[in-house]
């Protein structure tokens, strides 16, 4: 991680964030620990330090779950010394407890990390993804989605629809 790498806070979307390094559909965790070190495991391959990341989740989570309901989770945290926001997509094999309010298991679960400095970007991209999971329809293709590949290419789709 370069904190010195210019971040600028305007209009980046958590899809532009989304790559297919940062995508798996396959993940076996039976609670909030196994998931947050999928998560730190995710992100150490490209380098950065996993227990930053994990506690950083670990710490928002204390303050409350940030699962939304119907299946979904956005964890997300401000980590230090992180150049530039990040996110991944996964879903799990089966769904775990994150203390969701509808009461449902979330198997579903978009990962936001920017950096400890990125107030606003924060909080936009946070809006921008409840508003994503908020469609019906969108949460049921992730779903279906065989598999990453096919998950990225449905938030591509998803993307350019958003654009028009």
């Amino acid at each position: 991680m370069n904190a010195n790498t210019a971040f600028s806070p305007s209009s980046l979307s958590i899809l532009s964030l989304l790559t297919p390094a940062h995508i798996e559909t396959d993940v076996v965790a039976r609670n909030r620990s196994e998931l947050f070190a999928e998560i730190g495991a995710m992100f150490a391959r490209e380098g950065l330090t996993a227990k930053p990341l994990i506690d950083a989740l670990e710490i928002r989570e204390k303050m409350g779950s940030t699962a939304l309901g119907q299946g979904v989770a956005i964890p997300h945290g401000r980590i230090k010394n992180l150049a530039q926001a990040r996110a991944a997509f996964l879903r799990t094999q089966s769904p775990i407890d994150f203390d969701a309010p509808d009461k449902k298991p979330v198997d579903l679960f978009f990962v936001l990390l920017v950096p400890e400095h990125a107030t606003e970007q924060h909080l936009q991209l946070l809006s921008e993804l409840a508003q994503l999971v908020g469609d019906r329809a969108f949460r049921d293709s992730l779903h279906a989605a065989a598999d990453d590949a096919a998950v990225f290419a449905l938030l591509q789709q998803y993307g350019r629809k958003e654009k028009q």
